[in-house]
């Protein structure tokens, strides 16, 4: 399997200019402000969604100012979102360091997380290209939407397969989808290259949502939050949907008595973990997100071969394997 560095090899210089741009925006003459920016940096993941808006836009084009644009911006709003999720999550933890709203508290992370979410439209408006400044603006709105729309379904055993697929697509697959069409954008790619990279880019991101709630099931002591997380705050996902729809009805009563209770004591949550993968919950999800992944290789069957396309297929690979 490619590692990231490997995947973002073809686009190593581009990448660099990438993190000269986003770095900047990191600086500041307000010391509580910088204190916030330097935690958020030395935290940081892979950024694999500028990397895919790099590799959409070098599949069709040459990268210029607007790609870059389009990157930092991308970037800026995933972190604004994170730092808010992790406040009405009530999550202390992410990428193993305390969230910002432990580190300091939630009013300040909201602030934080605002104002790198208006960050982010600003690098956008100077993109000076409205169909990106449309599909970036809309993505902010449907990340909420989806945050909606998991409140009243949370701590309800019984939920439906489509209504967790239609969730995660607006949480996490959208922001996918906008960083490889963006990025085709930004090339003035042709409408069969943007309605292409759309795809991959939606179902790469189904495929990473799956694999993260894979990993609230796994016992991996390496993926950076704790296990059974999500399950403590009442989300169902995929694993546990499955596990229930495979269960015997006597095994599947009592988790569901248990999630409808909001009983989440560590004995209870260790026993969903243990009852999801025996019912073979993980496997299940799995097969699913195999689905997707085969779905967004698909996509990329219209480009010809190149070192840029095996890169984006190496994403493909790596988001499915990835271990945290």
């Amino acid at each position: 399997m490619l590692t990231i560095e490997d995947i973002k090899q073809s686009v190593q210089a581009e990448f660099q200019a990438f993190e000269k741009n986003f770095n900047a925006v990191f600086r500041t003459e307000n010391p509580l402000l910088q204190s916030i920016f330097d935690h958020v940096l030395a935290g940081k993941g892979k950024q694999i969604r500028p990397i895919l808006t790099l590799l959409a836009a070098k599949l069709c084009g040459e990268i210029n100012q607007c790609t870059l644009n389009v990157a930092v911006s991308l970037e800026l709003l995933h972190t604004a979102t994170l730092i808010h999720d992790d406040v009405v999550d009530e999550t202390y933890q992410r990428r193993g360091n305390p969230s910002i709203n432990a580190h300091w508290d939630n009013k300040i992370a909201i602030l934080s997380g605002d104002f790198m979410l208006s960050h982010s439209l600003y690098t956008a408006v100077q993109t000076a290209n409205l169909e990106i400044l449309q599909l970036i603006s809309s993505v902010g709105k449907e990340l909420a939407d989806g945050e909606l729309l998991q409140i009243p379904v949370a701590r309800k055993s019984m939920l439906p397969e489509e209504a967790y697929f239609r969730i995660i697509r607006k949480k996490t697959a959208l922001l996918f989808s906008v960083c490889t069409e963006s990025g085709a954008i930004s090339v003035d790619a042709a409408v069969q290259e943007k309605t292409a990279l759309r795809s991959f880019g939606e179902n790469l991101g189904m495929c990473f949502q799956i694999q993260d709630d894979i990993f609230d099931y796994s016992e991996n002591k390496n993926i950076g939050k704790p296990v059974g997380n999500d399950i403590r705050e009442g989300k169902v996902t995929l694993p546990l949907i499955l596990a229930l729809k495979n269960a015997d009805e006597q095994g599947r009563r009592e988790v569901s008595a248990i999630i409808d209770n909001g009983d989440f004591s560590p004995e209870n949550i260790e026993k969903i973990l243990h009852f999801t993968r025996q019912n073979n919950g993980i496997a299940l999800a799995q097969d699913y997100m195999e689905t997707y992944k085969n779905q967004a290789a698909a996509a990329l069957d219209f480009f010809p071969e190149s070192a840029v396309k095996t890169a984006l297929l190496g994403a493909l690979e790596y988001t499915t394997r990835r271990n945290k």
